[in-house]
Parts: structure tokens; C-alpha cells; sequence
């Protein structure tokens, strides 16, 4: 979290930045194998709301990432992208959270899994978030720097984690009720 802080030129003391990563969770998710899996999803498109996501790969697939802009030779904006799957390597997502304090700059990754049609799979990941009673706003110098907020402030439990489990996986619907027009 310190390096994507300072990569955008942004500085926070270990006593926020552990404030932002503080709790973890840890999912456990069976997707079986399907016959039809174009016919399945495992877990609808989302993205997540903590900090950072980190999900170790089994070398099976089924993690898809929706493009956000062209990409040459690979996909349009709107599609879905298979995130190849390498055996032991480490995914991290950018979420929500980070989103919001790095002013847009950081991207949430909106994404969903879904099965195979070869092999059944167990996908854990390991999402890092904020205390509940952590106020998450962009930080101070990327609004100066950037002229303006993109998000409002809110407190991470008390308006936003609510608001994120209270509603059925749907893009990135959680995130865009924090955003300023």
C-alpha cells in the first residue's frame, strides 16, 4: 500500500496505512465443474470494497476482469477477459478503498468467476480493508494536485460496507453511490 501511495506521489504514516488494511478476511469458494459453464457464474461481477485483494491461482482459470478501456490485440471496453491462470501465482486487485483515497487514480477491478468445464476449483482470496470506523475519502494532496474530489467521504462500516452487503452483486454499484458528480 505504501509503494501505490507514494507511486502517486502520496504520503501516509504506518498508523493510517495500517488503519486502511487492517482487518482481513478470508473467502473459501468451490466452483464445480459444469457441463455448460458459459451458463454458470460462480459469483456475479463486482468489485470488491476493501484496499487490496490478493487471491492465489490454481492453474485452472475462471477469473474474468471486465476491460475498462481498449486494448490492442485483446479486448474492446466491456468485455470480459479471462485472467490467465499461472499455477501459485498471486492476482491483486485493486478495491474499492484504494479507489476512493487515491482520487480515481487506482481503479477498483470490477470482475466475477465462473466454472470450468474440466475441472471443479476452489478459488481463496484474502481481502485486506479498512477498520470499520475508518473515514475513507481521497487524500488531501491528490485533491489539491487534481483541483477536486471524485468521492465523498464516508465511514468504511457505518455507510459504505453496508451499503455494499445490503445490495446483490451488480458492477460497481457500491463504489458509485460515494462518487461526486
Amino acid at each position: 500500500m505504501e509503494v501505490l501511495l507514494e507511486n502517486l506521489g502520496a504520503k501516509l504514516d504506518n498508523a493510517k496505512i495500517d488503519a486502511l488494511i487492517r482487518l482481513k478476511m478470508v473467502n473459501m469458494n468451490f466452483y464445480p465443474t459444469c457441463p455448460n459453464p458459459e451458463l454458470m457464474v460462480g459469483v456475479g461481477h463486482h468489485s470488491d470494497l476493501g484496499a487490496l485483494t490478493v487471491l492465489l491461482q490454481d492453474g485452472i482459470g475462471g477469473l474474468y476482469v471486465k476491460v475498462e478501456e481498449d486494448i490492442e490485440n485483446v479486448a474492446k471496453k466491456g468485455e470480459w477477459v479471462e485472467i490467465p491462470s499461472i499455477d501459485g501465482a498471486l492476482v491483486i486487485n485493486v478495491d474499492d478503498t484504494l479507489q476512493m483515497i487515491s482520487n480515481g487514480k487506482y481503479e477498483s477491478a470490477e470482475h466475477r468467476a465462473g466454472t470450468t468445464s474440466t475441472k471443479s476449483r476452489e478459488s481463496i482470496p484474502l481481502f485486506t480493508m479498512p477498520m470499520p470506523t475508518v473515514r475513507i475519502e481521497p487524500l488531501p494532496q491528490l485533491v489539491d494536485r487534481d483541483g477536486r474530489a471524485q468521492f465523498r467521504e464516508v465511514v468504511f462500516k457505518g455507510y459504505y460496507m453496508n451499503n455494499f452487503f445490503s445490495n446483490a452483486h451488480d458492477g460497481k454499484k457500491s463504489l458509485h453511490f460515494a462518487q461526486l458528480d
